[in-house]
């Protein structure tokens, strides 16, 4: 395979998303990702739909669009780690590869001879990635961690959504798994600068990744803004807590984002939005200023933008250089000029769906560009090809294993 890690392979163990997306992740880099799944059912996100892919008929599958968001390009290989057998075969994997990646609950695996301190002793240059709610350590340590329950504890639901006060207020937690997602997008920082520290030292480690420390972490300015004040920040919907204006707004036929991240952009707006009058109002010539007088700023600008459509609005604010954009539904997002300019979607062969459209790793390389070329692999797909070609087992011994319930 083309990309990065091209050299490199991995044991994927993990389940759901946030694992799951950290092996994508190094799918797409050019590793090579032999994901295991329970015999018969396979990854707990097969089974999470609709919707589901078609097939070629326009049928539906029983191929889950949630597990195809997260498992291209691995190669599905069923193992029973409740069976000896089952559990060799793992440790035969593990002793011939780079990375092991797995979500069980702490402790799980060293039932089966499977934790890290048992395979470190069979290889010590494997790194071993543990994905948690909560972590190794701690109080917490043995609970069972889900992503929405993760945005409630770490505080994102908090400063997520419209004030209480206002029509739709209360906590809201984000659109999609993002607790889930940055855990794989940490997982895999803390595996590639493993690796590199590995190219030096020549060991291994175990990397300990947790949900509710990813939300902490990604609390950001917000987060700040709480520890440099003591006072915890709340909702307020669209708007920025740090800069004025950097929300959206209402439109004659529609909404616009505008986002002036600075006082040069403020004042460039106002000479589009013909009120330079504002640019000039102390309440508003600094940003600082305008966080200050947000109510007061925010009522003048929903009255300027209600005057003209969201297209005369964008047009006249590109052109100006004031960054803006429209609230795309996901229709729309993928006719935009530049996702699909940038390849944004692709289409790969599936055994069962004919073609199936995904969307592409963003990761963009010069010298090691990504090659798109399998798609996320049916319930044990691989699991003959593995065994014959990692393990070096023949027809008899994987028909024997499959008999006795190992695969």
């Amino acid at each position: 395979m083309a990309g990065p890690l091209s050299h490199i392979r991995v044991v994927d163990l993990s389940r759901v998303l946030a694992g799951p997306w950290c092996g994508q992740n190094l799918a797409d880099l050019g590793a090579e990702v032999i994901k295991i799944e329970r015999p018969g059912t396979g990854d707990d996100s097969r089974a999470f739909g609709p919707p589901w892919l078609k097939d070629r008929a326009g049928r539906d599958t029983k191929e889950s669009a949630y597990f195809a968001s997260a498992n291209r390009a691995k190669k599905s290989v069923t193992v029973n780690l409740s069976s000896p057998e089952g559990q060799d075969i793992v440790r035969g994997l593990a002793l011939q590869s780079d990375v092991l990646i797995e979500n069980y609950k702490v402790g799980d695996l060293a039932r089966y001879r499977l934790g890290y301190e048992d395979l470190r002793q069979l290889n010590p240059r494997i790194i071993y990635c543990s994905v948690t709610g909560f972590g190794q350590t701690g109080p917490y340590r043995e609970r069972p961690g889900y992503d929405f329950m993760i945005q409630g504890m770490g505080g994102v639901m908090s400063i997520t959504g419209e004030r209480d006060d206002f029509p739709g207020g209360g906590p809201q937690r984000v659109g999609i798994p993002i607790a889930d997602i940055m855990t794989g997008m940490y997982a895999t920082v803390a595996i590639c600068a493993a690796l590199a520290h590995r190219e030096k030292s020549g060991s291994g480690q175990h990397l300990d990744l947790a949900l509710l420390d990813t939300q902490v972490g990604v609390l950001a300015n917000q987060g700040m803004n709480y520890l440099a004040t003591g006072v915890a920040p709340g909702r307020i919907g669209n708007a920025h807590p740090n800069i004025v204006p950097y929300q959206p707004f209402k439109t004659r036929d529609g909404d616009v984002i505008l986002a002036c991240g600075n006082d040069n952009l403020f004042n460039k707006f106002c000479e589009v939005g013909g009120c330079q009058n504002l640019a000039c109002d102390p309440r508003f010539s600094t940003n600082s200023k305008r966080v200050e007088n947000r109510e007061a700023i925010t009522a003048l600008l929903a009255e300027i933008f209600a005057r003209r459509t969201t297209q005369e609005w964008c047009d006249a604010l590109e052109a100006a250089g004031v960054p803006n954009g429209p609230i795309n539904n996901l229709k729309q997002v993928f006719e935009e000029p530049q996702v699909v300019a940038r390849g944004m979607k692709i289409e790969l062969e599936h055994p069962l769906a004919g073609k199936v459209p995904l969307i592409a790793s963003p990761m963009k390389f010069s010298g090691t560009p990504l090659a798109h070329e399998a798609a996320p692999p049916t319930l044990g797909q691989h699991t003959d090809e593995v065994l014959r070609n990692q393990l070096g087992l023949d027809d008899v011994a994987i028909t024997r294993l499959r008999k006795g319930g190992a695969i």
